[in-house]
């Protein structure tokens, strides 16, 4: 169990890091709602994650009847969450919609980012 607390807490940090860092670049670049969408869209990603992580443990030991329940309220509010950033980004013109569905989708990239240099082979015997 702790090594998945262990990689949990790995993602979200590149995924906060990688956002906070492009989001500045755009930001100094000029690109405002470009980085502040970015980074606000990651932000609720970040917060969906562990939310869905501290959710699993609710399940075990339950009824059918109530882990059906616990699904669906999970699942529910999540969608809700995720749903914030999106309505903000259309309501508010200081946030790009696409940053915000890009940072949305962070930590996704992220863990898909990390298998994938993990696939890449060892040079001069150093992982790279």
């Amino acid at each position: 169990m702790e090594a998945v607390k262990q990689a949990q807490k790995k993602i979200t940090q590149h995924a906060l890091w990688l956002s906070v860092i492009v989001g500045l670049v755009f930001i100094l670049m000029g690109h405002k709602p470009v980085g502040k969408g970015l980074i606000l869209g990651t932000l609720f990603s970040v917060i969906n994650f562990i939310f869905m992580a501290k959710s699993i443990g609710y399940k075990f030991g339950r009824s059918k009847r109530q882990i059906f329940s616990i699904s669906l309220g999970s699942l529910l509010f999540r969608y809700v969450l995720l749903a914030i950033p999106l309505v903000v980004a259309v309501k508010f013109e200081q946030f790009n919609l696409v940053a915000v569905i890009v940072g949305i989708f962070m930590i996704q990239l992220v863990i898909l980012a990390d298998h994938l240099l993990k696939q890449i082979p060892t040079v001069g015997g150093k992982q790279i």
